[in-house]
């Protein structure tokens, strides 16, 4: 464990290398390997830390290394420390093992690219690894802010990759401004937290926390508003989730590391690793909870309606992350993470199946285009299918189903939770499998469409992208049986491990035949999906567009389409305006200051500049008209 540092600085070493080396060299099997190297050792090494943190446990349960004094105001002397737990290493292991996944296959994915641009592509992802590395290990929230404004900075720079394409440079700043209103709000809950506590490390805060503040107290209510203003904003959760559709127009590889391994997770782990203080705000985890519950419907309607294969799976990540804050609102800290793993998972998968699709295609994103893809792209089609039925939590088969029906049951018996809660997830539950499936079967089912068969035969990938396919499709399935109901073997090693890190449940007991009840809801539910997907979309398109052509499908397919329409609100009650605002002021007097100034100082120079002219005679008359002056000042003033 003493080389844990290695583990956020290897990614951070790739980083600078290739930054300097972008400029001159042009290989792209250098790039690769540094690349993929410096992150691929990083996941080795979090594997030999985890072995060595599972076999040799630390006292507590918490490994704490502090390397050097950041700076020191005072009494305030924040550290550069790392802070390994059970939940940190979970975090570390999927961020550099799905992770290095993902830039093995860019690895392949980007070769197009001239070396400069591909380059410049691996040091971003290199440093958006390190930053979301920091965030997880930091060991103060000083440091666990750098790591969280550096994975914006991060995303920005990605997003905006093809930043020629005036579209690809309205989604980055959507993304960065967007979530800065986030960042602000949890910018305040640390000032709260260390104006009344006196700290900013993690565990000494939340511990006095514990101690000093009631539950239900003012304090403690508007820090964790604060923070969960900053969670919602970086986890794309109502009404901060704009940006995250829009966030497609990276490379899909980007897609599936924001999605899945780093930047949207970063809420769910600020809010399980300040568990402390959000119990002591009961109403905030209810807030929490419906949060979580409305966005998981909201952006599934939404994901019903959409044509790119890519905004369907943005809108699935919008959705997950709802499961994940309604069990961290309810209490259900395990479950919330069991999910974010077995998502990174399957999410993963399912971007990097997109993204064969997506190039094989010359960058086509419309399913309705494509069909028929099942015999062109085999290899494809079945890890495809195989994230698909995760996603849409298929019973008994895959990890989807285990974490998913983790969180329903737990939302079931938490005293947080209740029938309203469990319901929500049971409708998501159904809408996912509806609109993975609708997904699939447009894009891997039914007849070619002009487009495949103009460019069939279609080239298969190469086996940097193979690889991460198929070892993230077999994670998508055997990774859900660390962790099974009661009914199915009670296995409990996830939640048994995170013990020491997190609270396990304080639920009521819920008898055999009642949680045997709840499965089979959810397994009606995700079947359910399932079957509505085929008959709209196979066995019955016509009656879909029928349905679409009414009136109210219309109108209900245009708004679910836009997003429940929060971009016009976005627009209408804010932007425009602050914009409006923006011009008025542009002219007031508050401007005539500095504006004079800067009149007064062009002319100034002017008058000066007609001095130098390089005449003898008019610089020694100058001199003299200057000593007069001088002399004349001086007599007067005695």
């Amino acid at each position: 464990m003493r080389l844990l540092w290695l583990i956020p600085v290897l990614p951070f070493v790739g980083f600078l290398v290739l930054t300097l080396l972008s400029g001159w060299h042009r290989s792209q099997r250098l790039t690769a390997v540094i690349g993929v190297g410096s992150v691929g050792l990083a996941a080795a090494l979090a594997g030999l830390v985890g072995y060595d943190f599972i076999h040799t446990p630390p006292a507590n349960g918490v490994y704490v290394h502090t390397y050097w004094t950041w700076f020191k105001v005072g009494d305030f002397a924040p550290k550069i420390a790392l802070h390994l737990d059970a939940l940190s290493l979970i975090f570390i292991l999927v961020i550099t093992f799905v992770g290095a996944l993902i830039h093995l296959y860019s690895a392949e994915f980007m070769t197009d690219e001239d070396s400069w641009n591909y380059a410049r592509f691996f040091s971003y992802l290199n440093l958006f690894i390190a930053m979301m590395l920091v965030l997880v290990l930091a060991d103060n929230f000083l440091l666990l802010y750098l790591g969280w404004e550096g994975v914006g900075l991060c995303s920005f720079l990605l997003i905006g990759f093809w930043y020629q394409d005036p579209k690809n440079d309205r989604a980055a700043r959507k993304a960065f401004i967007v979530t800065r209103i986030g960042d602000a709000a949890m910018a305040i809950g640390l000032f709260l937290l260390f104006d009344n506590l006196g700290t900013l490390d993690i565990q000494s805060a939340m511990g006095q926390a514990l101690a000093q503040w009631p539950v239900g107290s003012a304090l403690a209510v508007w820090t964790a508003v604060m923070l969960l203003g900053g969670a919602v904003g970086k986890s794309a959760q109502l009404p901060l989730q704009i940006w995250l559709p829009d966030a497609m127009a990276g490379p899909t590889p980007v897609s599936a590391l924001i999605h899945a391994a780093t930047m949207v997770t970063a809420g769910v782990y600020l809010i399980a690793r300040t568990h402390v203080l959000f119990t002591l705000a009961p109403a905030v985890m209810t807030a929490t909870a419906v949060i979580g519950a409305l966005t998981l419907l909201l952006a599934g309607f939404s994901a019903l309606t959409q044509w790119d294969i890519k905004r369907v799976l943005a809108y699935s990540t919008i959705s997950q992350l709802g499961y994940m804050f309604l069990a961290l609102g309810v209490g259900a800290w395990s479950a919330a993470v069991f999910h974010f793993m077995t998502h990174a998972f399957f999410k993963a998968l399912l971007f990097l199946g997109a993204g064969v699709i997506i190039s094989r295609l010359h960058h086509e994103h419309s399913m309705f285009k494509m069909g028929g893809l099942r015999k062109e792209l085999p290899f494809t089609f079945w890890v495809y299918l195989i994230g698909g039925s995760a996603l849409a939590a298929l019973p008994l088969v895959t990890a989807g189903f285990y974490s998913k029906d983790k969180i329903l049951a737990d939302v079931w018996a938490s005293p947080n939770g209740g029938v309203w809660l469990w319901a929500a997830g049971i409708i998501g539950a159904l809408l996912t499998g509806v609109y993975t499936f609708r997904m699939i079967f447009l894009t891997f089912f039914g007849e070619r469409q002009p487009l495949v068969q103009e460019l069939s035969p279609l080239p298969q990938p190469g086996w940097r992208m193979k690889l991460p396919l198929g070892v993230l499709a077999t994670l998508a399935i055997v990774a859900g049986f660390i962790e099974t109901p009661p009914t199915l073997g009670n296995i409990s090693l996830l939640s048994g491990f995170l013990r020491d890190a997190l609270p396990p449940l304080a639920g009521t007991a819920v008898s055999t035949t009642t949680q045997l009840a709840l499965q089979g809801t959810a397994v009606l539910a995700s079947l359910g999906g399932i079957a509505i997907a085929y008959y709209f979309v196979l066995k019955r398109p016509q009656t879909t567009a029928r349905l679409v052509q009414t009136r109210w499908g219309a109108v209900l397919h245009h708004f679910w389409f836009n997003g429940w329409g929060f971009d016009w609100l976005d627009n209408e009650f804010f932007i425009r305006p602050f914009v409006r605002a923006a011009q008025m002021d542009k002219d007031d007097w508050v401007d005539l200051v500095p504006t004079v100034a800067a009149e007064l100082s062009v002319m100034t120079a002017k008058v000066v500049d007609g001095w130098h002219n390089g005449r003898l005679p008019r610089y020694a008359a100058g001199v003299v008209l200057g000593a007069v002056m001088l002399l004349t000042a001086v007599i007067l003033m005695q």
